[in-house]
């Protein structure tokens, strides 16, 4: 090339330099699954080798700080029962507590006072609410005092009294809470502690390590702490450390069909956590597999939870099922954690399913009370013991701030932690926008800039999304918006002007380019009204609007149930029909409501049954045959569609979020061969069984004689359960037809040894059906209580379809019924 062909080539590649410098360097856009892990980021702790990389990467506490409708939420959750806890819970009495001793001596030594603390401290740096730090302050100290030379910190309690290992449950909530004082913090003292206290960790032998109690299940929780110290200071025998988690305590390995809510909750993501350090996609596998087998049978109900209380339980899979509130936030922190591992956005779907439609009605909307137990279709809030149709008994479903011990101190959690990860770090020093909220979030982006963006949206109850950068100057780095399942046309704008782009529901539009101050994108997803059918649950229906599940709105009364006049318990009960079946052209389904918004409220807090900023108008028609059952939750589900000749009436829907009492998942009103008409409910045979194939009915008339009261071979009835002891309680059987009866016999049930939980009653009687009233038996002989014979007693006849068997329980006892037969006179037909 000639000199001047050589000048002019430079000439053009410094015009085109210039240009860029005035233009900007980099405009690319696409659209992708997952973001790109052969990038990495320069500025947070991901994943180190040999640790895959990370996807996403959280930001440090303190990063974002929440506004709008979120922002309302933590500062009632501070002003709130869990702001104040230390003045309520006996747990968090600071007088003598184990968690302010330094030697670790005290009182409330396990998990109670960690599973407040981790959402409390967390609560105070999001919100840079100065009351709530100080107050988190001793606490901190003093896991710092108490820590042994060992390595070992916190009450000394739980290291267990020489018959099996540690219990490290507590002090892996503890830990988490460390993590975020880091965060916000920088204090060093956290590496160095959590260094020690992993080598002590290291040194327990395998079979003591997460082998007792709850722990065992839930050691995935440790492995997460393991991670996050390595990925700070690279010290390879941590990895060793997790491989011995990883082999300790329950593997979660094989599917789940049945299990304990929080256990299930907060352990099946354990092996997707071993992932990243096995390289072996069967760990990741292994949690999807947990989460699609119990979801498949137990959470096919609106919400995004599932059927846990306290126990999923086959069998007992209908909307009425419920979800501890423990079990609620439990599953929240695992979706936002396996969103991290994996980058795959419907993690972030599922977690946002139950953050707006299930955690706001487990409490009251000033968040000053909550139930231990909320279902999708929950009818009363009352505290009679819906057991055993739930699998707790007790007053488990009254709003009370002084109750529900371990949900009372672990709800603390969840509003914090969605905060905290509204936004994430990404390779190639990226941004993710992950759940959308109103916020400010400040990063490092790029070759280390700092940017500032402002959040401006009323999602979930509406789809636009206002996006402001500031910054000191120009930075190039590449912005991931997620796209949720639900939106199929998401539209975005770039300093007004249209993005060509389109993206897909459950992806990420990513815009890679050079972002000056006073930047603005705009981020639409359009949202319309659909209806999810659940074919596995009667063929029965929810209706959504973006991300937001909707419900009967249901008139609520409030009744005081205790607690003091600072802190009330109430119970919720009805003042409005509830029992609709929804009228719709299901070819027409999202014609068939009407779409209402209403000014935001002034209130703030879209969660309330009067301030819900979108409505929907519905048709529906009453079923009068859908009633409570007998222990006073909503009747199960019958199969949709179903006949109604009832007018229709126009309802309203309200986000199931703003619902305490709530009916979301609805049966369908039809007229074709394929309609049923709903059953009246069935009739109640005990005062308490604990359901399906546990101690069943069906024995006390099965012709199957004990060899004596403790017979463990032979079937035998019981009303056990810890919230029964001490009560009155009553079996029945029908009789086929009229029947004249004028004796019985009874084969008491009675544990050995002596102080065990089933004995012979300490009284009790016979009463029979006539017409629609109980009576008892005229003139009876003895009522027998002795054990290992038939315990008979004759009394005038009576004419009757039915018998009842009442019992008067001993005191802190249940008890029980191996055979109970009933004799007919001569002319009784028999």
């Amino acid at each position: 090339m000639s000199r001047r062909g050589k000048f002019l080539c430079a000439l053009t590649a410094l015009c085109l330099c210039a240009g860029c410098a005035v233009a900007g360097a980099r405009e690319r856009t696409a659209v992708v699954d997952r973001p790109d892990t052969t990038l990495k980021n320069d500025h947070y702790a991901g994943n180190r080798p040999p640790l895959l990389p990370s996807p996403l990467i959280r930001l440090p506490t303190g990063s974002i700080k929440p506004l709008g409708w979120l922002r309302k939420q933590l500062e009632l959750e501070a002003d709130g029962f869990t702001g104040r806890l230390t003045q309520i819970s006996r747990f968090c009495k600071k007088d003598g507590n184990a968690w302010l001793s330094p030697e670790g001596t005290g009182h409330s030594g396990w998990e109670e006072v960690p599973y407040w603390f981790r959402g409390f401290s967390d609560l105070g740096y999001v919100l840079g609410d100065q009351r709530l730090i100080d107050e988190a302050r001793p606490f901190i100290e003093t896991l710092f005092a108490s820590q042994r030379e060992d390595g070992y910190f916190g009450p000394r309690s739980n290291l267990g009294d020489g018959k099996g290992g540690p219990d490290l449950m507590p002090n892996m909530s503890m830990l988490a809470a460390l993590q975020c004082h880091y965060e916000a913090t920088g204090d060093q003292r956290v590496i160095n502690l959590m260094t020690r206290y992993f080598r002590w960790e290291s040194a327990i032998p395998d079979k003591e390590f997460f082998s007792r109690g709850w722990q065992v299940p839930r050691g995935g929780d440790n492995m997460a702490g393991v991670y996050w110290l390595y990925n700070r200071t690279g010290e390879k025998w941590l990895l060793d450390l997790a491989e011995k988690l990883q082999r300790c305590g329950a593997s979660w390995m094989k599917p789940v069909t049945g299990c304990h809510n929080v256990d299930f909750s907060q352990g099946f993501r354990k092996p997707a956590l071993f992932y990243p350090q096995s390289h072996d996609p069967e760990f990741l596998q292994a949690s999807e597999r947990n989460w699609e087998s119990i979801f498949g049978i137990y959470g096919q109900v609106p919400g995004g939870l599932f059927g846990g209380d306290e126990f999923a339980r086959p069998g007992y899979t209908d909307p009425r099922q419920a979800i501890e509130t423990c079990g609620i936030v439990e599953m929240m922190k695992s979706e936002i954690i396996l969103l991290g591992i994996t980058g795959d956005p419907k993690w972030a779907d599922r977690c946002e399913n139950a953050a707006v439609n299930t955690l706001p009605a487990a409490m009251t909307a000033d968040l000053k009370a909550l139930r231990y137990l909320t279902s999708p279709n929950q009818v009363n809030s009352d505290r009679r013991s819906k057991a055993p149709e739930l699998a707790d008994g007790g007053p488990m479903q009254v709003m009370n701030p002084y109750d529900h011990r371990c949900c009372q101190h672990n709800v603390g959690m969840g509003w914090p932690y969605f905060a905290e990860n509204l936004w994430q770090a990404t390779p190639g020093n990226g941004l993710a926008a992950i759940f959308y909220a109103a916020c400010e979030v400040r990063a490092k982006v790029g070759s280390g800039t700092e940017v500032t963006i402002k959040e401006d949206t009323t999602y979930p109850f509406d789809g636009a999304v206002a996006f402001s950068l500031s910054m000191s100057s120009p930075a190039a780095f590449p912005l991931h918006l997620r796209v949720p399942a639900w939106c199929k046309h998401p539209d975005v704008t770039v300093n007004g002007k249209p993005l060509a782009v389109a993206g897909r529901p459950l992806s990420y539009i990513v815009i890679d380019r050079t972002w000056r101050p006073g930047d603005k994108v705009r981020l639409v997803l359009p949202m319309e009204v659909a209806v999810t059918r659940w074919e596995k649950n009667k063929n029965s229906v929810s209706v959504n609007l973006g991300p937001v599940t909707f419900s009967l709105k249901i008139g609520e009364k409030y009744v005081r149930a205790g607690g003091t006049d600072p802190w009330p318990a109430w119970e919720i009960l009805p003042t409005t029909p509830w029992n609709y079946g929804l009228v719709f052209d299901e070819k027409k389904a999202a014609a068939a409501f009407e779409i209402v918004r209403k000014p935001w409220p002034a209130s703030g807090q879209p969660f309330a049954l009067d301030d819900a900023p979108v409505e929907l108008k519905a048709k529906a028609r009453k079923i009068p045959n859908w009633k409570e059952d007998y222990v006073g939750l909503v009747d199960r589900l019958q199969p949709s569609p179903v006949k109604s000749a009832e007018p229709v009436e126009t309802v309203t829907l309200i986000p199931m979020g703003a619902a305490r009492l709530r009916l979301a998942a609805f049966p369908t009103i039809g007229d074709g061969p394929d309609a049923r008409v709903w059953a009246e409910p069935a009739e109640p045979m005990a005062s308490f069984h604990r359901g399906k194939g546990v101690d069943p009915i069906e024995a006390i008339n099965d012709g199957k004689v004990p060899s004596s009261s403790y017979d463990k071979k032979t079937p035998h009835f019981t009303w056990w359960s810890h919230s029964q002891f001490g009560k009155k309680q009553w079996v029945q059987q029908n009789l086929d037809g009229e029947r004249t009866v004028n004796a019985c016999e009874v084969y008491w049930f009675d544990e050995t040894p002596a102080n065990a939980d089933c004995r012979a009653p300490k009284s009790w009687r016979l009463l029979y059906k006539d017409g629609e009233e109980w009576k008892e038996v005229k003139n009876p002989g003895s009522y027998g209580v002795e054990v290992d014979k038939f315990n008979v007693v004759t009394f005038e006849p009576v004419k009757t379809t039915a018998m009842r068997l009442e019992v008067q329980c001993q005191d802190r006892r249940s008890a029980g019924v191996y055979e109970w037969r009933i004799r007919t006179a001569p002319d009784g037909n028999r």
